[in-house]
């Protein structure tokens, strides 16, 4: 189901994109591939699978830090 993503997920993965985005480019401009259409696409490709690899940790972290349902109550009704 969607879910609104968290603040930190939004901020985590942007920057991960403009990471990836400059290493790959970076990168193929070593590799002497031509500037082109196609070369921008993979990169894009690339940089949003990154971001969205990094997003997805990011919630499942943020999820873990989070108490038990079970330990919350146990707070809550103690006297």
């Amino acid at each position: 189901m969607f879910t609104i993503p968290s603040l930190w997920n939004l901020l985590i993965s942007t920057l991960v994109f403009f990471i990836a985005a400059a290493y790959l480019r970076r990168y193929l401009d070593a590799q002497e591939i031509p500037k082109g259409l196609t070369r921008s696409i993979l990169v894009l490709v690339l940089a949003s699978l990154a971001s969205w690899g990094a997003g997805a940790v990011t919630d499942w972290a943020e999820e873990q830090m989070e108490a038990p349902p079970e330990a919350q109550s146990k707070v809550e009704t103690a006297p």
